[in-house]
């Protein structure tokens, strides 16, 4: 892959597209990141998904020395709920909404539309899909937090599911407990699961994953 690439890694299905998944990468890694993960979750063979893997800018990250990596948004200190670059999260999540309204174009109406993200990504795919005009199809936030939750207030009926790590040193598991039972007592309904595992993906999680997909996506016929 070309380094300097801006255009998102697209996987399209068999037969007809019938729905879009936009699934936003972590810190330092690029849209290949998750790619691989669409075959494990062993979805029905016509589930007639576009993945959208899309790439985030290159841009100097505070909490790394400096250092130009690929990021949603800056990171400032390790106080992740408080110190908060929400002038770059607010940019990603309008180049969020672009790909939204691409899938839109493309025939695919917005409640069959999901926006997943892990770590970093998580946060700009809640934060995204919860500011979005239009109510989508779900969100599913992996490894991650919610800071700046107050904001929200539309789309409460929309699917979240929200995983974590039990020992996940990077993003500690209570932060993201707060971050859910924030979300929760602004009136959202939090599928929430956790795993024995750091700051990555588990088997089982990928397991509940494909079943919340299934549900929301309504491809085994019912929501």
């Amino acid at each position: 892959m070309d380094p300097t690439s801006t255009a998102p890694i697209i996987l399209e299905p068999q037969g007809q597209v019938q729905s879009a998944v936009i699934w936003l990468h972590g810190l330092g890694a690029d849209g290949e990141d998750f790619v691989g993960v669409v075959p494990q979750l062993d979805l029905p063979e016509e589930h007639g998904i576009r993945f959208v893997f899309p790439h985030a800018p290159y841009q100097e990250v505070t909490i790394n020395g400096g250092a130009t990596m690929r990021a949603w948004y800056d990171i400032r200190s390790m106080d992740l709920m408080g110190e908060v670059d929400a002038a770059g999260i607010r940019v990603a999540c309008y180049q969020v909404y672009d790909l939204v309204q691409q899938q839109i174009r493309a025939g695919i109406a917005p409640q069959r539309i999901v926006l997943a993200g892990f770590s970093q990504g998580g946060l700009i795919a809640l934060h995204a899909g919860l500011s979005y005009q239009q109510a989508l199809g779900g969100i599913l936030a992996l490894s991650t937090y919610c800071p700046m939750y107050e904001q929200f207030y539309m789309h409460r009926h929309m699917p979240i599911m929200m995983t974590h790590g039990l020992s996940d040193p990077v993003i500690p598991l209570p932060i993201a407990d707060q971050s859910r039972k924030a979300l929760e007592h602004k009136g959202y309904h939090v599928e929430w699961h956790t795993y024995p595992m750091q700051h990555q993906v588990c088997a089982e999680e990928l397991d509940d994953i494909s079943h919340w997909l299934r549900r929301v996506l309504q491809l085994d016929g019912k929501r």
